[in-house]
């Protein structure tokens, strides 16, 4: 049974190796590779048609809100990731790093206000180069 399945799914071809370097001879399998289909073209070249798939509406998920402005003020709405447990409970600001305070929550600063020595400022220039180059492109006519 096995063999009548390898036989007719595989190709058997015979492998023979001069007797001076394994004195033996061995008989291997090689699969069937399909390259053309069924009109003759080669298949992956656009000959063929195309199955066009389902569409299908996602359904939005309603997601809780918070309402209650005490939990708010003292938990961190959302950061609790497992089924069970409570959200993280706001500490007081000792509790964190001085740094903390000091991060930039605005826009980013203009590029003029950059230091040009400065490897943030060459990636915003290579960014807005980029950005230049693509829009010009999508302006071609061809």
């Amino acid at each position: 049974m096995y063999l009548e399945i390898l036989n007719r799914a595989l190709i058997p071809f015979r492998l023979f190796v001069q007797s001076s370097q394994l004195h033996t001879t061995a008989t291997s399998y090689a699969a069937i590779k399909r390259t053309t289909s069924a009109a003759g073209g080669v298949m992956g070249l656009g000959k063929g048609k195309k199955k066009a798939g389902k569409l299908s509406t996602m359904e939005k998920k309603e997601m809780p809100v918070e309402t209650d402005p005490e939990k708010l003020v003292k938990y961190v709405c959302g950061s609790n990731i497992y089924t069970t447990g409570e959200d993280v409970k706001i500490q007081e600001d000792s509790a964190y790093p001085e740094w903390l305070w000091s991060l930039n929550t605005g826009r980013a600063p203009a590029l003029e206000e950059l230091d040009p020595a400065s490897k943030s400022y060459w990636l915003r220039v290579r960014a807005a180069g980029i950005r230049r180059t693509n829009k010009l492109r999508s302006m071609r006519k061809f």
